[in-house]
This record gives C-alpha cells, structure tokens and sequence, in this order.
C-alpha cells in the first residue's frame, strides 16, 4: 500500500496528491510517469509525474478526474493509499539525459496548458537544479485555473501566463504569446509543450512557421501504459510509435494529431458510462445495454 501524505484541490477540478513512494522517487526523472490504482479491483490510471523528493521518498501527481477512477481518487484523504504505485515508466526528458553543456547552450521555451503545467514543472526545475533558465507560457481557460504559478516563477527565467477570457495576465491561447514574444523578438532553439491534444497541435503548427523544433508529450492517450493494449499508438513521421514505452515525449512536427486525436475519442463512451455508474450509485438505472447498470 502506498501511503497519501497530502490531498487537496488546486484549482477548480484539478486535484494534487503528495504519496509515499520511496522506490519510485529514488529513480525517477521528469518526463516519467507512474501507474496507479485505488484498490485490487481499480482500474490502473497512467498519471505524469509532477514532482518528486528523493530524501522524504515522495511523489507528488496532479490529475483531473475524467472517469469513474480518477473521480474515486478525488475522494481520497491524506492517510487513505493506494493499493499500487508503479514506476518510474516511460522515457525521461531529452534534457534530463543530453550532454548537459550542449542543454546549457539551448534557448527553451516551455508551453503548458491546464493540468498539462504538473509535467512542465519538474523539467523547469531541473533545468533550474542545473543553472539553465527556461521560458515558460502557462495557459488556462480561466484565472481560476492557473495552477503551479508560484512554483513556476521560483524556477523559471520568464514566466508568461495567459488566459483564455482574459481574467488574469495575458489574453488568448498559449499560440498568441507564442506569436507575441516572437514578435517582440525572442528567439528559441526548442520548445516543449504540454497539454491538451488540441493544444499541443497548434502549437506544433504555429512553431513550425518559426523553424522552432517542438517536443509534445502524449500521455493523454495512455491507457494501458505498459505497452500491451495498443491504444497509445500513433504515428510519428513514417513510424509507428506506443507512448508508454517509446514516449511519452516525441518530435511533435512529426505526429499525425489528428489521427491520435480520433483514436482518443474511442475510449471516452466507456468512461463516460462508468462514471454515471459511479455518480448515480443504485438509482443508475442503466438501459444501455453496455455500462452493465441494467443486470
């Protein structure tokens, strides 16, 4: 069992668990992510890790509940645990495994967008660790949505947020500030954004106007994240690819979004029919003959 230290809502619908995980903490690196499940029955969730403590033995996951698991994570307390706690998995962060005096010679550019901020900040805190100050766009649809911005201004060399109705610091997409600071002559060797599908697709498309090199991270289509249910597969360039176990970071200029897009949508019913199973307890009446509430 691993042990929940610390539980709470950062923003809105976004949730933050610091876990005791001693062994995962001791190798993991950022760019990882680990799979966890609520007890023996549980479904095992693939979440990115969004912080980590070597000498207290802790990982910290950020998530947003979109199912009938995560929903059951968001109702769990400091002191409730999870039943497992896998990990590290997935590869770790070019930065983090490049010869790090070519890295320090990198101007780079950090884009996150909502939960996609949790992954974003280990890596900038890395690169901080290790003398190098990168840019960073945060993106929200709301101020009320913004998370991880103190953390991100202690660790960051310009810190850039945005929100879509323009309740808090700039106004629109994370695309526009990408737009903006090029026009107000900033110039990056490599970008990496992280977040929504759609979003990490027209950042690709306005980077690639630029000659900016873009690294995307595909964990929002991990399901299994092991490899051995193929539903993370995509293609980047003229290969096949699995983002558990050859990600979840690739060349996003090389990856068809738009078919990794479609596949993502496949999974969605299912999860949708869980979770009102979930919320509806013994008055889900079911009747649709696939969520099992009508046996």
């Amino acid at each position: 069992m691993y042990k929940i230290l610390k539980a709470g809502r950062l923003a809105g619908n976004i949730y933050e668990m610091v876990v005791e995980a001693p062994r995962v903490a001791k190798r993991c690196l950022p760019g990882q992510f680990v799979i966890v499940k609520a007890d023996e029955k549980g479904e095992r969730i693939p979440l990115t890790i969004c912080d980590y403590d070597r000498e207290a033995g802790t990982i910290t996951i950020v998530f947003q509940p979109v199912g009938a698991s995560t929903e059951k994570f968001s109702r769990l307390q400091a002191g409730d645990s999870f039943r497992d706690f896998v990990g590290p998995l997935g590869r770790p962060s070019e930065l983090c495994t490049d010869d790090l005096e070519e890295v320090k010679k990198k101007k780079i550019l950090f884009v996150a967008g909502g939960v996609g901020t949790a992954p974003v900040y280990p890596q900038v805190k890395w690169l901080h660790e290790h003398g190098i100050a990168a840019d960073v766009i945060v993106g929200a649809k709301t101020k009320d949505l913004v998370i991880l911005e103190k953390e991100l201004s202690e660790v960051a060399g310009n810190l850039y947020v945005t929100t879509d109705d323009g309740s808090y610091g700039r106004s629109g997409m994370v695309t526009k500030v990408i737009e903006d600071l090029h026009s107000e002559g900033k110039t990056y060797d490599l970008c990496v954004a992280i977040g929504p599908m759609i979003m990490m697709k027209f950042c690709c498309l306005t980077t690639k106007k630029y000659n900016l090199k873009t690294i995307v991270s595909m964990n929002p289509i991990m399901v299994d994240g092991t490899g051995m249910c193929g539903a993370c597969r995509l293609v980047v360039g003229d290969e096949v690819k699995f983002a558990c176990v050859d990600g979840p970071e690739f060349d996003g200029h090389l990856i068809d979004f738009d078919a990794a897009m479609k596949r993502q949508t496949l999974y969605k019913t299912e999860e949708g029919r869980a979770l009102l199973k979930l919320q509806e307890g013994d008055t889900h009446h079911g009747g649709c003959g696939n969520c099992g509430g009508d046996k």
